[in-house]
Order: structure tokens, then C-alpha cells, then sequence
């Protein structure tokens, strides 16, 4: 068959042929330090080793190798998505790679697929679900807060080079929303990321199809347990399965080979359970009966009598962002986008609109500097992991991969 019988999937153009203005790309020096550009016409990176013409880099095939003014060497690449989710504009803590993976996998999002989302974040998650259902299925992601939801808009523009046709996203309650805007029934796979997904049993029992999956991502020991046991308590899912994942990296080098002195370890839960058909009583737990060694207060951190108060994100050990931040990462989340190309007039006048204090003169700075949105480093999982925004990269600076 020819290839020009199949349709050509969004943002498959966006990620191949040779270098073009608002293209991103990561370059790579001789010490293996990395910074991510977005490539425009007449643009500069500069560094304490030189300058490097982003001309140079403009129609030139992917993994070529350049000079700066320096003589000093780079390597072309354009980002994988690992990349991309740890340099990103970000309001929220991302989910990382690692357990994009697992979710994708565990949860068997398939093309086509019909997936519910809630807690959209920063939008990391959501391109991963969009890439495995393809323009054939459906991501419909439910956010509460509109400064998320501008930083998850700039980023998946940024990365698919327009705002993908499988994806919708709405403001406001997930347990609300989603029994308003979906049918009995009728979604395959649902993903939350929230503070408290025992509250939304109803709501993802009602729209979740027969067998249908349900994945959560939780942070807290105490989250875990108190979203198992409600769900154990329902009646309506299988038995949950719930595990975590870690990834350690090795150094190899001739034969000194070992395993790194950093890795990303935990970063969250991850549970999974399937829906049963309507009627249908779940089949409990077989476990040998033994005394129990705790007490109903012991229980009380993660049961119904407990006071809502302590789940909050502050409760549990999450620094809060502020609505200043929020906006501006989403304002700059945009920007990339519109480097890109990609058309978001639209979102960029909502997201100047809510801008409410007034800007500071900017910093004395050369000329040619590019943006915050134009020059931004990739870091490591282990070191991003502990941050609320992707760290930015002035010119004469790098940050060195570990």
C-alpha cells in the first residue's frame, strides 16, 4: 500500500523533515550540557563559550552537528517527549515520564479509545494519552482552575503544532461535569489525578463501560488506602491493584560499569481497577481471618469520619502555587506555542485578560537575549521532581545533565 493512502496523524509533520523557524530543538556541547531553543529567524544563543546562529541550525536535517562562533560543537535533536515534559512551561507538578508509561500500559489506552481525565495539571499526562488513542479516539480532560488549563493548552499546542482534534478540555467539578457532558456507559478508560478520587465513585461508575478501566494517580500512603477501600466498599470494580514504579540509570564506561548515584524513585501511586457489568457483585478479596491489630481510630486518617480539612494539598505535603505563577506560566506556555506557529490568539487574549497586578519593568538584559519561552534547559527527573516550574536558561548560562 502506498503511504499516501493513510491519513497523516497530528503532529507526525511537526516532528520530522529538516530544522524550521519554531521548531524546538535540543542542543547538545561537547560536555554534554543541554539547552532547548526555539528556532527563529535571525536568533542567537548565547553562552560563556560562544554564540551559536540559530541560522545555522534553520534547514538543516535533524541530528547535524554545528559550530558556534567558538568552534565549539553541538548536536541537533529535537526533544522526545521525556524531554519536552521537563523543560515545559508548568503550573503543577507534572507526571513523569516513568509513569506516563505505566499508565498508558496498565490502563491499555488504545487507539481509539474513548478517555476521561481529570486534574489536567500542566498538560503532561494529557499529551500522553492523546498520542496513544490517536486522532481516531478521544481525550475529554476536566480542570477546575483556568490558570491550569492555559499552561495545559500552550503545552500540548506546542508539542502536536495545533490543538488536536481528539482532545477537549472543560472547566470545572469532574463529578459535576462529566455526568453532563458524557452518557451512561459510554467511556472506556478513566485517569485521575486529584487529591481525592473517592469522591467521584459515583460519577466514574455511572459513565465508565462495562470492563472499562480506572486508573489513579495518587502522592499519599494515606490517599492509596482510603480511594482502595472505598472502591473495595462499592461493590461495582474488581479488586484494585495498586504498585509504584522507580527507575535507576547506569553509568557504563569500558568495564566501570554501575548503577548511578541518583534516580527517580517515588514520585506516586498508581492504581488500577476494572468496572463490572451492571448487577453484577464483586468477588472479594479470599484472605485468612486473623485478628486485627488496629483500631477504628487507627483508621480514622482515611475513612469517611475523617475531617475533610486534612485533605488539602498542604495536608499532605504539596506546596501550593500561587494564582501570580499560575498565570504567568500559563501565559508562557502560549508563547511557545505561538512560536511554533500554532494558532492560540485566542487563549493568549483570555490568559492577558486575567492578568490582574501590574507587570514590573523588565531587567536590563542584551538585546539579542532571547525569552524565557525561546532558550529553557532539560534537567534531570531526579533534579525536576523537586520543583514546581522547569528552571529557565539565560544566555551565558547552561545547566549541565547530570
Amino acid at each position: 500500500m502506498n503511504d499516501e493512502q493513510f491519513p497523516t496523524p497530528t503532529g507526525a509533520d511537526h516532528r520530522r523533515g529538516p530544522f524550521r523557524p519554531g521548531d524546538r530543538v535540543q542542543v547538545t556541547d561537547q560536555k554534554r550540557r543541554i539547552n532547548t531553543l526555539t528556532l527563529r529567524i535571525g536568533g542567537e544563543f548565547h553562552s560563556h563559550v560562544g554564540v551559536l546562529s540559530h541560522d545555522a541550525i534553520i534547514g538543516q536535517p535533524e541530528g547535524c552537528v554545528v559550530e558556534n562562533s567558538d568552534e565549539v560543537r553541538y548536536q541537533c535533536l529535537r526533544p522526545l517527549l521525556k524531554d519536552f515534559v521537563l523543560s515545559m512551561p508548568r503550573g503543577a507538578a507534572v507526571v513523569y515520564p516513568k509513569d506516563a508509561a505505566q499508565i498508558v500500559t496498565m490502563g491499555d489506552i488504545y487507539p481509539g479509545a474513548h478517555v476521561v481525565e481529570a486534574g489536567v495539571g500542566s498538560g503532561a499526562l494529557t499529551i500522553s494519552l492523546l498520542r496513544a488513542v490517536g486522532d481516531g479516539g478521544s481525550v475529554h480532560s476536566f480542570e477546575r482552575r483556568e490558570e491550569f488549563a492555559d499552561v495545559a493548552r500552550g503545552n500540548v499546542t506546542t508539542i502536536f503544532g495545533a490543538v488536536p482534534p481528539a482532545w477537549k478540555l472543560s472547566l470545572g467539578d469532574f463529578q459535576e461535569r462529566v455526568l453532563e457532558e458524557k452518557a451512561p456507559g459510554s467511556v472506556d478508560r478513566v485517569v485521575l489525578d486529584m487529591l481525592a478520587p473517592w469522591e467521584c465513585l459515583d460519577a466514574v461508575a455511572t459513565v465508565l463501560a462495562p470492563g472499562g478501566v480506572w486508573i489513579n494517580y495518587v502522592a499519599t500512603v494515606t490517599q492509596l488506602s482510603r480511594v482502595v477501600e472505598a472502591i473495595r466498599a462499592d461493590g461495582r470494580f474488581t479488586e484494585p491493584d495498586s504498585f509504584e514504579s522507580m527507575v535507576r540509570g547506569w553509568h557504563v564506561d569500558g568495564l566501570a560499569v554501575r548503577p548511578d548515584h541518583r534516580m527517580v524513585a517515588h514520585t506516586g501511586f498508581l492504581m488500577t481497577t476494572r468496572r463490572l457489568a451492571d448487577g453484577a457483585q464483586g468477588i472479594p478479596h479470599a484472605k485468612r481471618v486473623k485478628e486485627a491489630s488496629y483500631s477504628a481510630q487507627d483508621l480514622s486518617a482515611w475513612t469517611a469520619d475523617h475531617s475533610e480539612e486534612a485533605w488539602v494539598p498542604e495536608a499532605l505535603g504539596e506546596r501550593g502555587v500561587s494564582v501570580k505563577k499560575l498565570r504567568k506560566s500559563g501565559r508562557e506556555a502560549l508563547r511557545t506555542a505561538q512560536a511554533g506557529g500554532a494558532d492560540v490568539d485566542e487563549f493568549m487574549d483570555q490568559a492577558m485578560s486575567r492578568t490582574v497586578s501590574t507587570p514590573r519593568a523588565p531587567r536590563a538584559a542584551d538585546p539579542e537575549a532571547q525569552t524565557p519561552a525561546d532558550t529553557q534547559a532539560a534537567e534531570p527527573e531526579s533534579h525536576a521532581r523537586h520543583r514546581g516550574t522547569a528552571p529557565v536558561v539565560e544566555e551565558g548560562e547552561g545547566d549541565s545533565k547530570a
